[in-house]
């Protein structure tokens, strides 16, 4: 069965490398060199030598068993390919909202997104060379979102780690589709 995940969040946050992770076949990227337009409107932190970034949407797979196999869509993070997001998520089962726990204000409005929508998403902190800035107790206070919403940490460049995060997208999908049927 074919499950649609979306990869979504801020400008620099790892989307790209989730994708190229965990992906089984060579991941398909939109990267272009940025230009000096983006010169103080996306700043990927001081972190990173980024010098790309996704222009319309990353592309992967991975088999999770026989019977399920998701299709990776990696979302672009500026704001100015905002526009895409209704159409990548157009038949998304689930969503992974990937954060930087140093600049929590980029990942707002990904999860107003997906709020708005009513796609079920979680919540995975990209552990940036194993750290996080604050712990999950504090980023879920200063992200506002409920117990309901799966809060992980996990190394987008980890493909054991990029699993489990997408495990967690999927039970709180299944767990939401449950909850529907059953009302």
């Amino acid at each position: 069965m074919p499950v649609k995940i979306l990869i979504a969040g801020g400008f620099g946050v790892g989307k790209t490398t989730t994708v190229g992770a965990i992906s089984e076949i060579a991941p398909l990227t939109t990267e272009a060199e940025m230009t000096t337009a983006g010169i103080g409107v996306n700043d990927p932190g001081v972190r990173t030598a980024k010098t790309t970034t996704t222009v319309a949407m990353d592309f992967g797979c991975v088999t999770i068993d026989r019977s399920l196999k998701l299709y990776l869509f990696g979302t672009p993070g500026q704001a100015r390919f905002g526009f895409m997001w209704d159409d990548l998520a157009r038949g998304a089962l689930g969503a992974l909202v990937v954060v930087d726990s140093s600049r929590l204000d980029d990942c707002y409005p990904a999860i107003d997104f997906f709020e708005r929508a009513g796609l079920p998403f979680a919540v995975g902190v990209n552990a940036f060379d194993g750290r996080l800035a604050h712990d999950l107790g504090a980023i879920r206070w200063a992200l506002a979102i409920g117990d309901h919403v799966p809060l992980v940490q996990f190394d987008a460049r980890d493909r054991l780690s990029v699993r489990d995060a997408l495990l967690v997208v999927l039970d709180r999908a299944l767990d939401r589709a449950t909850r529907e049927r059953g009302d």
